[in-house]
């Protein structure tokens, strides 16, 4: 079934939630080899992406309100995540212009834009201990899913699953980039907060557009 703005709005609910909930366990594993603020970073920029889509007029369409939830994130937090997701956002934006509803193509490709935007804009790769290690093997397993034919449902369960294993995998990486990289190899054994608190994101994606 085609979703629409109203779906999407229970998505950043949904987001906003599951990243308020985690905070504190985001913020200790920031704490291991970062600033430890990562759980308030990412709680207040999805509070206020949600403010910023609840808000919106009825009638705006997934693009604006994609776009609003970019700009909200960007405008309240100003750590490096801040610029991450809003690109992240703008770029799902623009996946999906012109559309009034979200079939099951439109939702895999703003999963896809969403990875795209972090790599694009952080600079980063798979394997350099950063959000990219859960965000782009979610988007490769979507697609995967989605083009051997299976429903929504099972495409973002696929992320889900691969956003998690993306993220445990980075305990065993040294950060390549970020300021976890001073740390050198004294980041092994840790995960990243920043895969950690994607795969969060992901999940939350696929409660609140799938049930």
């Amino acid at each position: 079934m085609p979703l629409d703005t109203t779906a999407l709005r229970r998505m950043f609910a949904a987001i906003d939630h599951d990243v308020a909930a985690a905070g504190d366990e985001l913020c200790r594993l920031d704490g291991l080899i970062g600033d430890a603020d990562h759980g308030v970073t990412m709680a207040l920029g999805f509070g206020a992406a949600h403010q910023a889509v609840a808000a919106l007029d009825p009638t705006a369409d997934p693009t604006a309100l994609l776009n609003a939830a970019a700009l909200a994130f960007l405008n309240a937090t100003g750590a490096s995540c801040g610029p991450l997701y809003a690109t992240a956002l703008m770029r799902a934006a623009a996946a999906v212009a012109g559309r009034r509803e979200l079939d099951d193509a439109d939702v895999i490709a703003v999963v896809g834009a969403i990875a795209t935007g972090i790599r694009d804009r952080g600079k980063a790769e798979p394997g350099q201990k950063t959000m990219l290690d859960a965000w782009v093997p979610a988007a490769d397993a979507a697609n995967a899913a989605h083009a051997d034919g299976e429903p929504l449902g099972v495409c973002l369960t696929a992320a889900v699953d691969a956003a998690r294993a993306g993220a445990e995998a980075t305990r065993d990486m040294a950060a390549a980039v970020g300021r976890s990289q001073r740390l050198g190899d004294r980041a092994l054994g840790h995960v990243d907060p920043g895969a950690a608190s994607a795969a969060i994101v992901v999940e939350a994606m696929r409660r609140s557009l799938t049930t």
